[in-house]
């Protein structure tokens, strides 16, 4: 549980140090799509998804990172489990696809605000994201079913986790991989789209 919560922590403290700043700015309605400031982001010759993405970075996050790190580092001695190279290295990988699922949620959900800017979408995914701080086993058959595969919080945490206990298998690792590339590629192609249905401050 540990160990599970110390990767939950530490997904959570890697939004909030890079790309979750940076996307809370265009939501809500102070947030730069509703007021037009999102304009001058447009006016701007570099890719517009990555200047929306990564602009802003909140430092005092890595205080949260650190704590979360703490909590992971208690977790693995608590499992008084040797860690080997495989698990390390197999943790970082699915650690990176957890970073890259949760980046092409919150860019999805920020997406959807350029077609109705004054809905606040990340809301109700910050709602669910505080489901995957408890193991997906926990969950009903078809709850977890949706919980991996459909809207993966689960995957996110549960699936680092079990790379670090050695109970991760194959397929979820390939799984993982394979829904964060998915999704990312998706996120970019809605984002895209949304940046067509924008209507600046201006016209």
């Amino acid at each position: 549980a540990l160990t599970l919560l110390g990767v939950y922590l530490t997904i959570g403290g890697l939004r909030n140090l890079c790309f979750g700043p940076s996307l809370d700015q265009l939501v809500g309605m102070d947030g730069e799509i509703w007021t037009g400031k999102f304009d001058f982001t447009l006016l701007r010759p570099v890719n517009v998804q990555f200047l929306a993405s990564f602009r802003h970075w909140r430092l005092f996050a890595l205080f949260d990172l650190l704590l979360a790190l703490g909590t992971l580092s208690v977790g693995i001695v608590q499992l008084q489990h040797t860690l080997t190279w495989v698990e390390i290295g197999s943790f970082l990988i699915t650690l990176a696809a957890s970073v890259s699922i949760l980046y092409a949620i919150l860019l999805i959900f920020s997406a959807l605000v350029l077609f109705n800017p004054g809905f606040l979408y990340t809301w109700i995914f910050d709602s669910i994201f505080q489901m995957a701080r408890y193991p997906v086993n926990l969950y009903p058959g078809r709850l977890r079913l949706v919980l991996t595969w459909i809207v993966p919080i689960g995957l996110m945490t549960t699936v680092p986790a079990q790379a670090l206990t050695g109970e991760l298998t194959p397929a979820f690792l390939l799984g993982s991989i394979a829904v964060a590339t998915v999704l990312v590629l998706a996120a970019s192609a809605v984002f895209r789209f949304g940046l067509r249905r924008y209507s600046s401050a201006s016209s």
